[in-house]
């Protein structure tokens, strides 16, 4: 039997999935989602920077096949946890698909098969809460009877220059046998292992870096404050700090974070530590620092309107970009979202134009948005708002058109940076 089991067919897990099957390695794709189960099996893509020809390449010979049912799992010998790990209401880590995941495969564990967990977390939930959840349902010992590792994801969606089989793989494993199971299960796929010395390692290796990632943008959006009550332009300063060719490293301000891992991490991360009684004080400011910068980009957009004497009340706002990051339909955790509650709160009518997102689908935390549609791209349908808010700086937009057809713009992204525009007509935020 060689055969691998993938559970959770998203933004990481499908990727993950086509790379081993490009390798030579048969994976059955498993996922709770029928809708998502029938489209990889008749070769349709429902991520948009992944074909369907690449899909279909795989299914046309049997090296790839979806189900939702986990009993299939008795078929392979190793199986690849990449569910989801949001915030709970009170912003505390929700583990529950991660759980309901190990539950759900445990009794049909077989020995000696090989389970890893991708999923971004805190340290100790595989060794733990996983743990305890797949021993209890199969009667087996990890480390003993079955391996258990943790290798945490590194996906990058939209992203051309990433690839799955480039991208180093973080592996740790409970015992040294599982490491070394582990490392040869990945080997398989990608080209460079980096095994360390425990799950917990793995885990905090993830951690550690989304939390950089989230500390840097917060002191640049801090700095955006800073500087534009000085008059400086932040951007400006960025671009000429990082012609620097050692110590400095570019990270840049927006209107609040977006994706599943650096809005999510690092208060998993805090929330750990607190079990320890240690205080992450550097990175709850980060946090707050970044989840505070919406209402500064709303407060801009006021501040821009009451210049031409209008209030935000009852204006007409179009939000460009409804995607978290720029180039892909991915609308995880978007401070888009948050934009539109915020300006919506304050009597705003509210549209959207994004290229990659014609619809919005369900989400954990905006299901109130469901089925509002991105609008036409022309001067008439943009020209009849009273301001149009960048908010994610798509490649595909053009911004010149935006430039001649828009009365007023807030650019939270120094998208329309080197667009000639009228004065008084664009506003940074």
């Amino acid at each position: 039997m060689d055969k691998i089991a993938i559970v959770g067919l998203g933004y990481v897990g499908l990727p993950l999935a086509l790379q081993f099957a490009r390798s030579g390695v048969p994976v059955l794709g498993v996922d709770i989602d029928p809708a998502k189960v029938e489209a990889l099996n008749q070769s349709r893509s429902y991520i948009q920077h992944i074909e369907s020809s690449a899909i279909a390449a795989q299914v046309g010979t049997g090296a790839f096949e979806a189900t939702a049912d986990f009993g299939r799992i008795r078929e392979t010998n190793a199986v690849i946890i990449c569910v989801p790990t949001p915030l709970n209401k009170n912003r505390e880590p929700d583990i529950s698909f991660i759980t309901e995941t190990g539950k759900a495969m445990a009794p049909f564990l077989q020995k000696g098969i090989l389970v890893v967990l991708e999923s971004t977390t805190y340290p100790g939930t595989t060794d733990e809460d996983l743990r305890a959840v797949l021993e209890a349902g199969s009667g087996l010992k990890a480390g003993v009877d079955f391996h258990l590792a943790f290798s945490p994801e590194r996906e990058d969606p939209g992203n051309p220059k990433s690839k799955v089989a480039e991208i180093p793989k973080v592996v740790g494993g409970l015992t040294q046998t599982c490491l070394e199971k582990a490392c040869a299960l990945y080997s398989r796929a990608i080209k460079t292992i980096v095994p360390v010395s425990s799950c917990r390692a793995a885990e905090a290796t993830k951690l550690l870096e989304n939390t950089f990632r989230s500390v840097n943008i917060a002191l640049v959006n801090e700095l955006k404050v800073v500087y534009s009550a000085m008059g400086i332009d932040v951007w400006e300063v960025i671009n000429a700090a990082k012609t620097k060719p050692f110590g400095f490293m570019a990270f840049y301000p927006g209107p609040g974070l977006g994706g599943h891992c650096i809005p999510i991490d690092p208060f998993y991360l805090t929330w750990k530590a607190r079990e320890y009684g240690v205080n992450t004080r550097f990175i709850e400011l980060a946090g707050e620092v970044n989840t505070s910068m919406p209402r500064l980009v709303v407060e801009r957009a006021a501040e821009a309107l009451n210049s031409r004497r209008r209030a935000l009340n009852g204006s007409k706002i179009l939000l460009m970009g409804l995607a978290y990051k720029p180039n892909v339909d991915d609308k995880r955790e978007s401070p888009t979202f948050v934009l539109m509650d915020l300006l919506k709160s304050r009597g705003a009518e509210i549209a959207y134009y994004d290229p990659h997102i014609p619809v919005i689908t369900p989400t954990r935390e905006h299901a109130h948005w469901t089925g509002l549609k991105s609008v036409d791209w022309n001067r008439e349908t943009v020209a009849a708002f009273d301001l149009v808010l960048i908010s994610t700086d798509h490649a595909a937009v053009n911004y010149a058109e935006l430039g001649a057809w828009a009365p007023l713009i807030v650019d939270s992204r120094n998208a329309m940076a080197k667009v000639p525009t009228a004065p008084g007509q664009v506003w940074k935020a």
